[in-house]
């Protein structure tokens, strides 16, 4: 006898979230910070420049090897950006046409995650508890409804926010979890789909510069699939097999097998690994570990047990690796579904409590935005304009009427979202994630319509390659002994310099950097002809010297 499931819905709270709300919420988390900005430092524009030089011809595709840094076992990100960059590059600009695959990257994982939680929820031990006299939700409603509710409690996870934006190998690697997510979900019932993806999604994953994760979710996988009852499922096993022993195969092949284990040193450290999860999966881990408590009697139930093997082993990578938040992202997934199920078992007072945080929250967010915006813009209030002066001298505000109007729509649709919440509509069982995901995506747009020119001018390096450029003409050889690798990635692309980051180079420029306060260094047959620094860093002085003749 099947053990009975703590989900009670009825047909009523069943009701799917109508599609067209849906699609543009969806266009609104993921289309703002697409366009017009340039990338980003560190991770974001070190992987841009990767992408730029293989398209250029600059870097091998098989072994792209930047300077001052070691070639990088990425390769299928890298290669979707280049060849962007090569098709539309010349249309879009270089920084966009690599930017549009990640994008549609990001519209995947949300399509995937959604499809893999409608069919976990179609398997029997998923269903809600029949009633007496009938009225319970019919399956079908219910997994949509269920769906509903994972796609937005991914949107709403902080962690998703930046890092689902980025031109990076992280978002394809986020998109191939994902994919083997649905793969090992749709199993029970197309298992010709799941046989062909889950062996696919793994060896991408390792191709993606994840092979330890591609190999131990394989391995995961072919555990909880060995328990299924399912003859689809068990039928995966081999070419999961095969999948996880292709994807070692070809981490050795590219020698791209690297471990990273870092032990913690302190309890601050240990702290910290407890701390970011804590805000990176909120507010889905609230929720999923909800779901394991009242779904405790169904752990080796293929709703529960497929998402939570997946999700353990981010977990457990995150913690091996001193607190990586880059491979934390690999959980969202799992922990997106595993919060959908949480859905059906909350009462209406945990659901209010959602409701009433996020209203507050991001209302209060909003207004900031506004009010910081109309401050730069009309200079009032003065205060934020002033602080913005100070934080970042020599930035100017710059009005665009597309942004404006982009924001004003997002804003009133939230306030339309806030009456619309509170005053009906409070049987449908992803109620309780529609604000928390759509104020997350308010704060984003509002972001990247309102604050991008201040953000932009705060995170790119642009504006000190300028600076530079004024010293050293563009496109020059230019000497970076000890330069960061993102700083170096930074005077390829906005200063088209050929750098050299030997110091015995044959290049009559050096730029070196250092902390401030500090002496730029004597360097024998150089002498110093500018110190520099990024008007939004007060830490980081650069120095430009000249060999002497």
């Amino acid at each position: 006898m099947s053990t009975p499931t703590p989900a009670l819905v009825t047909q009523r709270a069943a009701q799917r979230l109508p599609r067209v709300p849906l699609l543009l919420l969806c266009a609104a988390y993921v289309l703002p910070g697409v366009f017009g900005r340039d990338p980003w430092r560190n991770a974001d524009l070190s992987a841009f420049s990767i992408m730029l030089g293989m398209a250029e011809g600059r870097l091998s595709w098989l072994a792209p090897a930047p300077v001052g840094g070691m070639a990088d076992s990425a390769l299928l990100p890298h290669w979707l950006g280049a060849l962007a960059i090569q098709a539309l590059g010349g249309w879009l600009g270089p920084a966009l046409a690599a930017r549009l695959p990640f994008a549609l990257l990001l519209a995947a994982t949300l399509a995937l995650v959604w499809y893999a939680t409608y069919y976990l929820a179609r398997t029997e031990a998923a269903q809600p508890v029949a009633f007496a006299f009938g009225g319970e939700a019919e399956p079908r409603d219910y997994a949509r409804a269920l769906a509903d509710g994972a796609l937005l409690a991914l949107i709403a996870c902080l962690g998703l926010l930046q890092l689902g934006h980025e031109t990076t190998p992280e978002l394809a690697q986020l998109s191939e979890v994902a994919l083997l997510l649905f793969a090992l979900a749709v199993a029970t019932t197309r298992p010709l789909l799941g046989r062909l993806l889950a062996p696919l999604a793994l060896v991408a994953l390792a191709s993606s510069g994840a092979p330890a994760i591609a190999t131990l979710m394989g391995l995961v996988a072919l555990v909880t699939s060995a328990r299924s009852r399912f003859e689809g499922v068990r039928a995966l096993l081999p070419w999961l097999a095969m999948g996880a022993a292709a994807s070692a195969a070809l981490a050795l092949l590219l020698h791209t097998w690297h471990w990273r284990i870092v032990r913690p040193d302190s309890l601050s450290d240990l702290w910290a690994l407890v701390r970011l999860p804590g805000w990176f999966l909120w507010p889905a881990w609230p929720l999923a570990l909800w779901t394991l408590w009242r779904w405790r009697r169904h752990l080796q139930s293929r709703h529960i047990a497929v998402p939570l093997g997946c999700a353990l082993v981010a977990l457990l990578a995150m913690a091996a690796m001193d607190g990586n938040d880059r491979v934390l992202l690999l959980a969202l997934p799992g922990v997106a579904v595993l919060a959908a199920f949480a859905l059906p078992t909350l009462d209406r007072g945990a659901s209010a409590a959602i409701d009433w945080f996020s209203v507050f929250f991001f209302t209060g967010a909003a207004i900031v935005g506004w009010v910081v915006y109309a401050s730069m813009h009309w200079g009032v209030p003065a205060k934020p304009l002033a602080n913005i002066q100070r934080l970042a001298p020599g930035f100017v505000p710059q009005f665009s009427w597309l942004a404006l109007l982009a924001a004003v729509l997002g804003t009133l649709a939230w306030l339309w979202l806030v009456r619309w919440r509170t005053a009906r509509h409070r049987d449908p069982l992803w109620k309780s994630l529609v604000l928390p995901a759509s104020g997350v995506a308010l704060a984003w747009l509002l972001s990247m319509t309102l604050w991008l020119p201040a953000l932009d001018y705060a995170r790119s390096l642009r504006p000190l390659v300028q600076q530079i450029t004024e010293i050293v003409p563009a496109g020059q050889c230019l000497l970076a002994p000890g330069l960061p690798r993102t700083q170096v990635a930074a005077l390829e692309v906005f200063g088209r310099y050929r750098v050299d980051t030997r110091p015995d180079g044959p290049c009559d420029a050096m730029v070196l950097q250092g902390r401030r306060p500090g002496v730029a260094p004597a360097i024998d047959g150089w002498r110093l002809v500018a110190t520099l620094r990024r008007p939004t860093d007060r830490q980081e002085q650069t120095w430009i010297l000249r060999r002497e003749r």
